[in-house]
């Protein structure tokens, strides 16, 4: 099979048009706001414009046709082209003058991980601060579309089953309605993002404080403008509890947004994924809550106060923090490695966890974990009925074998490439907390590691080469692993 490399350089030129278009807001807030990197960024959007013009041009005359093996290089190499784009306002500003650092921050942002080399970020101009949260804004959309419209096609780790779900594609043709549904869902996000803006500003934060915001947490991205993140406005609870808010709805499948908007709630509620979502959060807050309460300081300096007092902080600061690393948003209210040993753990595990399939969350998602587990306890009864046909059922639908085995590769995969992160951390000097939570947090895109790497810390301290290693953990975490790892088997490559 021949390559159509004529629609994947094409398709790249049209992504580095979007770009540059998204360059060009940034550029009119630096504008605004008079910050020095308006020619910088002007410039890095001038320069993404006429390469993907150029790229469109040059390669008008493609077959229009995408096949699997396009499919998974233009997605692989569309996050590669947009984080390179992307590194040239840091650069052309000097903002962020290292290239090192400079991608490591783009590729964090674009697959909305949320950590970053700033040492100080209030110092960094705004126009930067924009760039910086519109490429989690991009990089959240991008892989809701790519979840709905490109993945189950590839056959991508049980995406076929959430395809099944969604109101668009088949798993194995484009549907007509793809087009509607990417639109219907891009409202949603945008609605979402505006109606946390307002609430915000409402809520006391400044309108540029409140856009930002609003752009990462819908993303679940997790850059804030400020150094202590969410812990600056620890005396503003309400503050708190809308950024809670809109994270459950950005780690929740945003096709349940949609028929809750369409009237029917009920298909939302009787959701599977949805309800052990909803049942986790919860769950998981009551636990860290009690433990904060009876166990540990609840009044951690700055960034801990007690506000209503020291039962409302703890659960607060509790849920906040569980939702934020579910969802792998990565806000940070307070520093939960500094409350207890157990909760440490704790909140270690819950970065292996994820939000909901068709979320913009990362991590192994909640779907994969609910599937994995009853296969894993109808594996008893098929011990006990050797010739009995049980299959693994999801939303009262029988889940093909395939999709079930397809899930636990990529579940051992997940972990494999967990350790091997890992180890090459320890590798380059890390300790052992700070190997295994950079590991954690870049492949779940999560954000706030351990160790040095902790919810108060950055990842400045990392080795040049554990910042590009990190970088490739994030891109396979939030491409499914399968599209990125797929491209280094030799039988990829091979005509057939």
């Amino acid at each position: 099979m021949k390559l159509n490399s004529k629609i994947v350089f094409h398709l790249m030129g049209l992504l580095l048009l979007f770009n540059g278009l998204f360059m060009l807001i940034a550029a009119i807030v630096s504008g605004i706001y008079k910050d020095g990197a308006t020619l910088g960024i002007s410039l890095a959007s001038i320069t993404s414009m006429f390469i993907g013009t150029f790229l469109m041009y040059s390669t008008r005359d493609h077959k229009k046709e995408v096949k699997r093996k396009e499919g998974y290089i233009i997605v692989t190499f569309g996050w590669m082209v947009m984080s390179i784009s992307g590194m040239l306002p840091y650069l052309f500003s000097g903002s962020i003058p290292d290239v090192t650092n400079a991608f490591f921050e783009t590729m964090s942002g674009y697959t909305t991980t949320g950590a970053s080399i700033l040492d100080d970020i209030e110092a960094m101009p705004e126009g930067i601060l924009i760039w910086r949260s519109i490429t989690h804004w991009i990089g959240g959309m991008g892989i809701i579309v790519l979840t709905i419209a490109v993945l189950p096609l590839l056959g991508i780790g049980g995406m076929q089953l959430f395809a099944a779900e969604a109101p668009g594609p088949s798993a194995d043709k484009l549907h007509p309605r793809i087009t509607d549904t990417a639109k219907r869902l891009w409202y949603i996000y945008v609605g979402y993002t505006v109606a946390e803006t307002i609430l915000l500003k409402l809520a006391g934060m400044s309108f540029f404080d409140a856009v930002n915001h609003s752009l990462s947490t819908l993303s679940t991205g997790g850059f804030s403008t400020k150094n202590a993140s969410l812990a600056y406005w620890n005396d503003s609870p309400l503050i708190q509890y809308i950024i809670i808010f809109f994270m459950f709805l950005a780690g929740s499948n945003f096709v349940l947004s949609y028929f809750v908007f369409k009237g029917k709630v009920q298909r939302t509620l009787k959701d599977e994924e949805f309800k052990f979502y909803s049942i986790f959060v919860l769950l998981f807050s009551i636990i860290a809550a009690f433990v904060v309460y009876y166990q540990a300081n609840v009044e951690i300096s700055e960034y801990h106060p007690m506000v209503f007092g020291a039962a409302e902080s703890s659960f607060r600061h509790s849920l906040f923090q569980v939702i934020a690393v579910v969802t792998t948003t990565g806000f940070v209210s307070a520093d939960f490695t500094s409350w207890t040993p157990f909760l440490t753990v704790f909140f270690f595990g819950l970065m292996f966890l994820g939000g909901s399939a068709g979320s913009t969350a990362g991590g192994i998602k909640v779907m994969r974990h609910l599937l994995i587990i009853k296969n894993g306890l109808l594996e008893f009864k098929r011990t006990l009925h050797l010739n009995a046909i049980i299959p693994v059922r999801y939303n009262n639908k029988t889940v093909k074998e395939h999709i079930v085995y397809n899930i636990i590769a990529f579940f051992v995969l997940y972990m494999l490439l967990f350790i091997i992160g890992a180890l090459v951390l320890g590798a380059m000097g890390l300790d052992f907390m700070s190997a295994i939570g950079g590991a954690a947090t870049s492949l779940g895109n999560v954000g706030p590691g351990l160790g040095s790497l902790n919810p108060l810390s950055n990842f400045n301290s990392l080795p040049t080469l554990g910042k590009w290693w990190c970088g490739f953990l994030m891109l396979a975490g939030r491409l499914e692993l399968f599209t990125v790892l797929i491209l280094f088997t030799p039988y990829f490559w091979k005509k057939t």
